[in-house]
């Protein structure tokens, strides 16, 4: 890919339409980036975009910022990470400006009440999609480790009730073990030959 002005601007404008056309968080906007970025444009294989929506939830902050600061970076260094910052972010500040400005109006509006409340439903469906979509890459790869950590991870949350962040860091741990262990095994497979 060629890395001119047209593509710059094609990166930001990008993360600013997805983010201005999302409602309902990070994990919305990940399966949008995936088909922005992965199918429409092919400049992440669809690994990277996995990867980029594990490390995303699992660093500190807005999901949807995390992953458009690992996309901008993997595409262009520091400065595709500081225009999909800037694209992620200004529509929200832009939409919550303008609704700051008029929020008596919102407020008391019964058509943007059933709006929002329609946009529930909407959003939990999409939700939805990304873990249908990332569950089934899991199993045409035959990936049992991630299948079983994620079976794990959904049974240790709504089964038993174990606090989030305590899933977040045993399944980042497990994963680093995983990582080491494949990257020795490569390595002597190397030395080997």
């Amino acid at each position: 890919m060629k890395k001119d002005a047209c593509f710059y601007l094609r990166l930001f404008w990008s993360t600013f339409t997805l983010s201005a056309c999302t409602f309902g968080g990070g994990y919305v906007i990940i399966p949008l980036m995936q088909r922005k970025f992965v199918i429409r444009y092919h400049w992440l294989e669809e690994k990277e975009m996995l990867d980029i929506a594990a490390i995303a939830q699992s660093a500190p902050g807005a999901m949807a910022v995390n992953a458009a600061i690992l996309v901008g970076y993997r595409l262009a260094g520091f400065a595709g990470a500081l225009l999909t910052i800037l694209g992620t972010v200004l529509p929200p500040l832009i939409i919550l400006s303008v609704i700051s400005v008029c929020y008596d109006a919102f407020r008391t509006s019964g058509l943007v009440a059933a709006f929002l409340w329609g946009m529930q439903a909407a959003v939990g469906a999409v939700i939805a999609d990304v873990v249908i979509g990332m569950a089934m890459n899991l199993f045409k790869k035959k990936e049992i480790l991630a299948i079983c950590i994620m079976a794990g991870a959904f049974a240790a949350s709504f089964v038993f009730g174990i606090n989030v962040i305590w899933i977040i860091l045993f399944c980042g741990a497990l994963g680093a073990l995983s990582t080491l262990r494949r990257h020795k095994k490569a390595a002597g497979k190397g030395e080997k030959a």
